[in-house]
């Protein structure tokens, strides 16, 4: 798990463990009272309020039982399934197919006007064609052994980029030059996203911004593919996970980290040349 991601979900467990604390000396209790009354050893409250341990249903139910505010049990459990939320493995989120992780994500992309996107791995899910987008999740498959539901997956995910020419929303979106270079399916399948990418990009929702190979790092590192929802939430692709972040300082570190990268981009005719450039490497 990366530093970011212990981060956010420990900040999160914290703020779960002192709202426990709030409601446990609410009722007057002590925390081995309630421990006594629980049938628990004294430390494990001392850990979930500290935010050492995350409690399971039945604590909860246990806690505020005790504590004589039952009717809080729910929220509270509502509250640790989302802390459990942020960080998912992607072989847990994909289990159920591809499709249902590609639909379950179209209610974020309808409320959010302000989409800022950075890939280092591929082109942006919303920027592809339907034949790369096959390629990709093709790929993934292979890779992690998910149920084999490409082809219902990439309808969703096409259907779902009805959002780039509906609402008021604005994309923002960064591309290493080397994912122009990368290729996934076959050659010719990267030619035809290379010019589909010079097409949407020229839209007047999208702003497309290429960090050229070989550009100084002083600022703007490349780092995990990320994007940032209004200012409301951060995901991001890890190798082995799907991290939601939440915590306002994190987003605005992610804000800083696309505006860092967003510096030493180019952009309108000199990012077309490299789109342009790396299609004519492929012939």
């Amino acid at each position: 798990m990366t530093v970011s991601a212990s981060s956010s979900i420990q900040q999160a467990k914290h703020a779960l463990g002192q709202r426990l604390r709030d409601i446990r000396r609410d009722s007057g209790l002590s925390a081995r009272a309630l421990a006594i009354a629980a049938g628990w050893h004294e430390s494990k409250c001392s850990k979930i309020q500290s935010g050492r341990v995350t409690p399971t249903e039945s604590d909860l139910r246990a806690w505020t039982a005790i504590c004589g505010v039952p009717d809080q049990a729910a929220d509270l459990i509502a509250t640790t399934r989302n802390i459990e939320g942020m960080y998912v493995e992607w072989r847990r989120l994909e289990r159920a197919g591809l499709k249902r992780t590609q639909e379950s994500v179209r209610p974020l992309f309808e409320r959010t006007q302000r989409f800022r996107m950075y890939q280092s791995w591929v082109v942006p899910g919303l920027l592809q064609t339907a034949a790369y987008t096959h390629a990709v999740l093709s790929t993934i498959v292979s890779l992690r052994g998910t149920p084999d539901d490409v082809d219902a997956a990439v309808t969703v995910r096409m259907e779902r980029q009805k959002v780039l020419h509906t609402g008021d929303h604005r994309f923002a979106v960064l591309i290493e030059e080397w994912v122009l270079r990368t290729v996934i399916g076959t050659p010719d399948i990267l030619v035809g996203q290379l010019g589909h990418l010079i097409t949407v990009g020229s839209l007047p929702s999208v702003s497309l911004g290429v960090i050229p190979l070989g550009s100084t790092r002083n600022a703007g590192w490349p780092v995990e593919s990320f994007t940032v929802y209004d200012d409301t939430q951060v995901n991001v692709e890890l190798v082995s996970a799907h991290l939601t972040i939440t915590q306002p300082a994190e987003i605005s570190e992610y804000g800083q980290a696309f505006s860092d990268l967003a510096r030493i981009a180019v952009y309108g005719a000199d990012a077309r040349s490299l789109i342009a450039g790396a299609i004519n490497a492929l012939g």
